[in-house]
C-alpha cells in the first residue's frame, strides 16, 4: 500500500455554506471555527452566510478558506487519518504547515489573517487579475506571455492548464495570443495579480511579520513548499524565505503532485472547499486514488474508502 497526501485548497474554491454540516456534527472542525471566532469575530458566521460578492474579496476569502481547510482536517485526524506528507495550494499552504505543527491553530490563523490584508492592499496598489489557459502546455502559454507582456505565468497546475496574471491590458494580449494557438482562457475568482511580481509589497510585509516572532517551526510531517516543489527545510531562514515570498512566485503544482508521486503517494485527499485540486491530481497523474473532504458525506467515504485499502 503506498503513502498519503493531504492537499489544502487555495483561494478560489470558496463558496457560500462551505463546511456547515461538519462543523455541525464534527467537535474537532468546531474547534477550529472556535479559535478563528476568537481571533476574528464573525469567520464562521460568513463561511456559511456570507455571499459569494463578500467572500470573493480576499480579505475575507483567505481567513474563511483557511478555516475550512483546517476544519476539514481536524476531523479526518479525529477518525484516524494520518497523512505522510502534505501540500497546501497557495494560501492552502499556510494551512497545511499549521495542520503539520509548523504553527499553533492561532499562529496560523494570524498569520493568514496578515497574508490577506497585505495581499488585499498590494492588489489596490498594482491593480491586475488572473486567467487560466487551457488546453495548452505550460512552455507554449510561458511563451505567450513574454510576447503578451505585463503578465506572467504563476500557477502551473496541470499539463494543460497553467494560470497567468498581470496587468489588464497585457492579459487582454495574452487571451488574443492564446485563441491563436487554439486555446482558451478563462478569468480566475480572485482580486489581485497573485505570486507576481505584482505582490512583491506583500511579499516584503509578510517577511517584516514572519521576522518579527513568527518564524515557521519544523513541520512534523514534509509539507512541499509552492515554490520549489520541495519540503520545507529544517532550516529557519530558508523556511521563512519560502513563505514570505511564496505570495509572489509561482505555484509549483505539478512538481508538487510529481514528487508526492516519486515518494511513494497513491492516495489524495483533498480538505477544504471544492474539488479543484481533486481534479488537478485526475489530469496530472495516471493510476491514483483522489478523493474530496468538506461535508459529513464526504468525510464518511474518505475514511472508508482509506480503512477498505488497509484491510
Amino acid at each position: 500500500m503506498g503513502k498519503l497526501a493531504v492537499l489544502f485548497a487555495g483561494q478560489g474554491a470558496q463558496h457560500p455554506g462551505m463546511c456547515e454540516d461538519l462543523v455541525a456534527a464534527e467537535p474537532a472542525a468546531a474547534a477550529v471555527f472556535e479559535t478563528a471566532d476568537a481571533v476574528r469575530p464573525g469567520t464562521l458566521e460568513q463561511c456559511l452566510r456570507g455571499t459569494e460578492e463578500e467572500l470573493r474579496q480576499t480579505v475575507n476569502t483567505q481567513p474563511c478558506v483557511f478555516a475550512a481547510d483546517l476544519a476539514c482536517a481536524r476531523a479526518l485526524e479525529a477518525h484516524g487519518v494520518s497523512p505522510d506528507v502534505v501540500c497546501g495550494f497557495s494560501l492552502g499552504e499556510v494551512a497545511a504547515l499549521t495542520f503539520a505543527g509548523a504553527f499553533t491553530d492561532e499562529e496560523g490563523f494570524r498569520l493568514v489573517c496578515r497574508r490577506a490584508e497585505l495581499m488585499e492592499r498590494a492588489s489596490r496598489e498594482n491593480p491586475g487579475e488572473m486567467r487560466a489557459v487551457l488546453k495548452l502546455d505550460a512552455e507554449t502559454v510561458s511563451r505567450l506571455a513574454v510576447e503578451a507582456g505585463d503578465c506572467w505565468p504563476v500557477n502551473f497546475n496541470s499539463p494543460k492548464q497553467t494560470v497567468v496574471a498581470g496587468l489588464p491590458e497585457g492579459l487582454e494580449r495574452l487571451e488574443g495570443l492564446v485563441r491563436a494557438e487554439r486555446g482558451r482562457c478563462v478569468r480566475v475568482a480572485v482580486s489581485g495579480a497573485f505570486h507576481s511580481p505584482l505582490m512583491a509589497s506583500a511579499a516584503e510585509g509578510l517577511a517584516a511579520y514572519v521576522a518579527e516572532g513568527h518564524a515557521p517551526s519544523v513541520p512534523r510531517v514534509p509539507v512541499v513548499a509552492n515554490r520549489t516543489a520541495e519540503p520545507y527545510p529544517d532550516d529557519e531562514a530558508a523556511r521563512c524565505d519560502l513563505l514570505a515570498g511564496q505570495v509572489a512566485h509561482p505555484v509549483q503544482w505539478v512538481r508538487t503532485l510529481e514528487l508526492c508521486r516519486s515518494m511513494g503517494v497513491d492516495r489524495f485527499v483533498e480538505v477544504g472547499p471544492g474539488k479543484t485540486l481533486t481534479g488537478l491530481v485526475g489530469r496530472t497523474l495516471d493510476g491514483v486514488l483522489a478523493m474530496s473532504c468538506e461535508t459529513c458525506e464526504q468525510l464518511g467515504e474518505v475514511v472508508a474508502a482509506l480503512d477498505a485499502e488497509e484491510e
